[in-house]
């Protein structure tokens, strides 16, 4: 079953942008998913069960690094790229 995710990370403390880097370059690794990027958030698309043990290995990765950080997800089922405004165009 094919999913997407929309993952916010929100670092509570002084450098937040090099843990956000971070986070993000890790999903990058992985040929099985597509990350795409933007100001707010990163979309995660893929197969379901992918998606999931990869959000968990990086989200634990994560807790582990920053001690005070919080993430907002978002989980569609099925592929939320067909409605990206910028497609239609």
């Amino acid at each position: 079953m094919q999913i997407s995710i929309e993952v916010s990370l929100y670092p509570l403390s002084e450098n937040s942008i090099s843990p956000i880097d971070n986070f993000i370059s890790c999903f990058k690794k992985y040929d099985s998913i597509e990350v795409r990027t933007n100001n707010m958030s990163t979309q995660l698309y893929g197969k379901f069960d992918d998606l999931i043990k990869i959000l968990k290995v990086e989200i634990e990765k994560t807790f582990k690094n920053e001690t005070n950080s919080a993430f907002n997800l978002k989980i569609v089922n099925g592929d939320s790229r067909k409605y990206d405004l910028e497609d239609r165009a």
